[in-house]
């Protein structure tokens, strides 16, 4: 089992920045792929950013441009970069750690709370 928990989350005003940190209870990063989702309520949950174990790294077209994805393998941790954050970006955020050649083998942090707000 791969624990993961996240930090970072806040509220922030819109054009602000936030980075999110998701550190992994091993060292996942050579055999999980990772990345976050983000939920709004009454929605479903959509991915964000993933990194795989490669090292290729995907933002999906509601970040492209704002949102960046990194690993740091010495602090186990994942990283999301949140820049010119919108109103629209307001979510809770989930890390998750996907094996890379067992999709139903995942797992997931606890969630963050991000508010973009004036």
């Amino acid at each position: 089992q791969v624990r993961l928990v996240e930090s970072g989350g806040g509220l922030v005003e819109p054009g602000g920045s936030l980075r999110l940190s998701c550190t992994a209870s091993e060292n996942a990063f050579n055999t999980f792929n990772m990345g976050w989702y983000r939920q709004v309520p009454g929605k479903e949950r959509e991915l964000v950013a993933n990194i795989l174990v490669a090292g290729r790294t995907l933002v999906t077209d509601p970040g492209k441009g704002r949102f960046s994805i990194s690993r740091d393998r010495a602090k186990r941790t994942v990283y999301l970069q949140m820049n010119s954050l919108k109103p629209e970006d307001t979510a809770v955020y989930y890390c998750y750690a996907r094996h890379y050649l067992n999709a139903d083998r995942i797992f997931w942090g606890q969630g963050t709370q991000v508010t973009v707000s004036s």
